[in-house]
């Protein structure tokens, strides 16, 4: 998922359970997952990635919108880390 950091303080739990939620398919736990807590994620089909650019754009909209209802105004431009 593609997320720009200057929306982040705008992202719900509601919105990271949808996007769980929506790949949770694809993960499939090792056979001994209850003794090492890993598993794996299978590659996505090229729908499946044509579905998560979709709910990504959505997203980024939505978050934009809560955005400029709070009065805080996005610069339209991600964040940069200042590195000295």
């Amino acid at each position: 998922m593609k997320l720009r950091f200057d929306l982040l303080e705008h992202l719900t739990d509601a919105d990271i359970l949808e996007e769980v939620l929506s790949n949770n398919h694809r993960y499939k736990p090792e056979p001994i997952f209850s003794r090492t807590g890993v598993g794996s994620l299978r590659s996505a089909t090229p729908e499946e990635r044509a579905q998560e650019e979709a709910r990504s754009a959505a997203l980024i909209e939505r978050l934009k919108k809560r955005a400029a209802a709070s009065g805080k105004k996005s610069s339209g431009k991600p964040a940069r880390s200042k590195r000295p």
